[in-house]
């Protein structure tokens, strides 16, 4: 067996010389790394196409490094405990509302962002941020309910189905404050930012007959579990079922006739971003029609972008999950920032959670 040692330099000079080449190397190294910028996300599983990504590092040299986040108070808790490094950030509105009136997001550059001109006219006429201020829309997703054809029978496009007894320990809703209150005041009749103590008694009273027939509340694990089967109905976003359904292709979705929650999750700039240039180039790249219209054909939340539309296949065009109808979006509200009555949601939540 031949020893390494043999191959080596034995002249102090030579030695010297391989010493000084290998620091040169991996000084250049470094200077590699350091020339290529890294831009970190903090956003929501599942939620960019991966080739996008891609392309993006190569037309800006630079890496995009992805943080997630399950619910929008899990996020807005990690940042108000101190956590920083963020460049990029996809809340929903709501929350993007409280986060601009506590100083935690920038002003945005709209000379940086030329693609603004894109997006829907219509989204904007009730966005919260209609001047796209601070933040700029990304996605739109319809809350609804999924279930398994064939395992569910007498399904109605209701609320209600939740207090199926038949579907017991085979349901799940989400583990997110505003969603589940907000689809019982809903299917109330009432609006998911109602601040009257009665109407919320109402919708907690309802939660706990609901929550009897749950197998648990989750924001993640639903999607998996439809497709298995080992869940039959579950509270779902929009284009997290129409992913699944690649999977599984018996799972369905509807939008309960009392209306529903629109979400739009934004894009924003954090106040102490260390890549805000960089920042602002990935937000024009998104909303780009045709990076827009790939993403939403990759992910199926719909991008509020009024010239990717018609570069969309027709099966998300005519698809009323995804585009909802005229009389179910008249019914239909996004979450606001209630501000001070935010902490009713809170107590309703804490006792929903603790009830057994």
């Amino acid at each position: 067996m031949k020893t390494r040692r043999s191959s080596l330099p034995t002249s102090r000079g030579t030695l010297a010389a391989l010493v000084v080449g290998l620091a040169a190397i991996s000084f250049a190294l470094v200077g590699c790394g350091k020339a290529k910028p890294a831009l970190s996300v903090y956003t929501w599983s599942d939620y960019i196409k991966p080739d996008l990504i891609r392309r993006f590092e190569r037309e800006q040299s630079c890496r995009v490094i992805l943080d997630t986040f399950e619910s929008n108070e899990a996020m807005y808790a990690k940042l108000r405990a101190g956590a920083t490094g963020y460049d990029l950030l996809t809340p929903s509105s709501y929350m993007v509302s409280l986060m601009h009136a506590q100083g935690l997001v920038r002003k945005l550059d709209r000379a940086l962002l030329p693609n603004l001109v894109h997006i829907d006219p219509d989204y904007l006429a009730m966005a919260i941020d209609k001047t796209m201020d601070h933040s700029v829309p990304y996605m739109i997703t319809n809350t609804g309910i999924a279930y398994l054809e064939g395992r569910v029978k007498d399904v109605i496009p209701s609320w209600r189905m939740f207090g199926r007894v038949d579907l017991r320990g085979r349901m799940t809703m989400f583990n997110d404050m505003r969603e589940t209150i907000g689809a019982a005041l809903k299917c109330l009749g009432y609006s998911i930012n109602s601040t009257s103590k009665t109407e919320l008694a109402e919708a907690e009273t309802l939660l706990l007959e609901w929550k009897k027939n749950l197998a648990k509340f989750d924001n993640e694990q639903y999607k998996i579990g439809l497709a298995s089967g080992e869940f039959l109905l579950v509270h779902a976003w929009s284009g997290d079922i129409f992913q699944v359904r690649k999977e599984n292709p018996d799972v369905r979705f509807f939008v309960p006739e009392e209306g529903t929650v629109i979400s739009c999750d934004d894009l924003v700039i954090p106040v102490d971003a260390r890549k805000a240039a960089l920042a602002h180039a990935f937000i024009n790249f998104l909303l780009d029609p045709a990076v827009a219209a790939e993403n939403t054909a990759s992910i199926y939340y719909l991008c509020p972008n009024k010239d990717s539309y018609p570069l969309l296949p027709a099966e998300i065009r005519d698809n009323p999950g995804i585009f909802l109808a005229p009389a179910i979006r008249a019914k239909s509200e996004m979450i606001a920032d209630i501000g001070t009555a935010n902490t009713l949601y809170i107590r309703v939540w804490d006792r929903l959670k603790a009830s057994r």
